[in-house]
């Protein structure tokens, strides 16, 4: 099943929550966004597909995607958590999970464009496999957390490298406003392969390319690790990490490393869990 928060292109201010099936998006009725879906019990949430799946809906090629989550209580972050990518900024395997958090204003729709800003040009891409929470807990073991993940989406966690480089903290490079798209679908567990291809290309041509299941922490024990803390709860949503190929692990023939720079189209891609389109454009004085 894949879910969508969309914008109405009726009152662009407002969203309603949807299901997509066989190429058309149903609206959810009275929901707003797929967080609010995620609250229900189990059995009103299937009530509330069957009516949607009999009314409302349109083509899904013109869907208007608001950012999946648009306000979730808590964005987790694993940091240098794929092997390819460790390995090429040169750092050793880590014994425990690198975690920093992102705010509800740093995220976007999936094809929404991202202001290269005026203080920060390193403007780099990170494609990631998002988790979303489905059921609340805490200190869910590995074998258990399966069963409060409600499903995946793309990601791209666009970093300010500039200002990510200024301390050992990596928060001021990571949550700029309108910054991380996250979307278009929640799509549910049984239909990600374990082992799909997750890739980022820039204007076409092919940057990052790896597979899920070379990650460091496997999603299950992401998921129980921070849920020792912090309870989780429905539409947290949990970026998982980078495989290689980053721009600033990269240099072009001038020896530069190929930040992002206006007009740039990021197409970040999850086999199963679709596309990302984000264009970049300059930030105004």
């Amino acid at each position: 099943m894949k879910l969508a928060t969309l914008r109405l292109s009726s009152e662009p201010n407002h969203t309603t929550a949807a299901v997509i099936d066989d190429g058309r998006a149903y609206y959810l009725e009275n929901l707003d966004t797929v967080q609010r879906f995620l609250r229900l019990n189990e059995a009103t949430q299937q009530e509330v597909i069957a009516r949607a799946l009999v009314g409302d809906s349109i083509a899904e090629g013109e869907a208007n995607y608001a950012p999946l989550i648009p306000n979730p209580s808590k964005i987790y972050c694993i940091g240098l958590n794929y092997k390819s990518h460790a390995a090429e900024v040169g750092q050793e395997l880590p014994k425990y999970p690198t975690v920093f958090a992102k705010f509800a204003s740093s995220l976007c729709g999936a094809n929404d464009e991202v202001e290269i800003p005026v203080e920060d040009h390193r403007v780099d891409y990170e494609a990631e496999l998002a988790i979303i929470i489905g059921t609340p807990g805490r200190r869910i073991s590995e074998e258990d957390a399966g069963a409060h993940i409600a499903g995946f989406a793309v990601s791209s966690d666009v970093s300010m490298r500039g200002y990510q480089g200024r301390t050992s903290e990596w928060l001021q490079g990571k949550i700029w406003d309108h910054s991380t798209p996250l979307g278009p679908w929640l799509v549910t567990p049984d239909e990600l392969d374990p082992a799909a291809k997750i890739s980022s290309t820039v204007n076409g041509n092919l940057v990052q390319e790896g597979t899920i299941d070379d990650l460091i922490f496997s999603v299950d024990e992401i998921v129980s690790y921070l849920s020792t803390f912090n309870e989780l709860q429905p539409g947290d949503v949990i970026l998982t990490g980078t495989p290689a190929g980053v721009a600033v692990g990269r240099r072009d023939e001038n020896g530069r490393h190929p930040w992002l720079k206006h007009g740039d189209v990021l197409e970040t891609h999850i086999d199963g869990l679709g596309v990302a389109r984000t264009t970049f454009i300059a930030a105004q004085k």
